[in-house]
């Protein structure tokens, strides 16, 4: 996987899906100061990157993960990878809303689940693992059995490993914050001084704040 992790990780800085700005810190939804953005998203512009992730995500399903009857992608962000993976094993596929549409059938599971199925879950990103619990959450109580996730990126927080660990979720990702650190470091992203605040902000997000010049 060190391969794959440094082919992903070069991949996400050189089309910007990964930001690293050390010196001028990211504000995330949650309120968290961060020296990092992620947005997977921006690799479906590049066919080369779009499928090379696609099949590095079917081939992680085969190896790692027997008879699965379905893929399933977290909403928003993963829907198209998830979508990209399940056709590429030619598997059903369905995605999983943060909350229940509001009007019509409310459906929080889009597309057909047949209980008993199971499901292997795609998320683009990993940062607390709050969000990919529920949807994980969503489709063991439709009564079918999660047997892993596979994401594209993972910042590898004590806290998503623990969330991950206590609901017996067998998560693996493509690549993490390690392999996109030693990838920057190695191109000239970022200066040798740098990694330290990198790696300070992993240690404890919530109350990291950026050093002052």
């Amino acid at each position: 996987m060190k391969i794959l992790e440094k082919l992903i990780a070069h991949n996400l800085l050189k089309v910007k899906a990964v930001k690293l700005q050390p010196a001028n810190p990211f504000t995330w939804a949650s309120g968290w100061k961060s020296p990092i953005y992620c947005d997977n998203r921006k690799t479906l512009s590049y066919p080369a990157i779009r499928n090379l992730i696609k099949i590095e995500l079917a081939r992680v399903i085969l190896e790692k993960f027997e008879h699965v009857d379905a893929i399933a992608g977290v909403a928003t962000g993963a829907i198209a990878q998830g979508a990209l993976a399940a056709d590429e094993l030619n598997l059903p596929f369905v995605y999983v809303r943060a909350m229940p549409k509001d009007h019509g059938l409310e459906n929080l599971i889009e597309g057909d689940l047949k209980p008993g199925s199971k499901v292997v879950v795609i998320e683009d990103l990993i940062s607390t693992g709050g969000s990919s619990l529920k949807a994980i959450e969503a489709i063991r109580n439709g009564g079918c059995d999660v047997i892993g996730m596979v994401a594209i990126f993972t910042y590898g927080l004590e806290i998503a490993e623990k969330r991950f660990k206590d609901a017996k979720v067998n998560l693996i990702s493509l690549c993490n914050y390690d392999a996109v650190l030693e990838e920057a470091g190695r191109i000239g992203y970022i200066q040798e001084e740098e990694i330290k605040t990198l790696q300070d902000w992993r240690v404890d997000p919530a109350n990291w704040t950026p050093q002052s010049k």
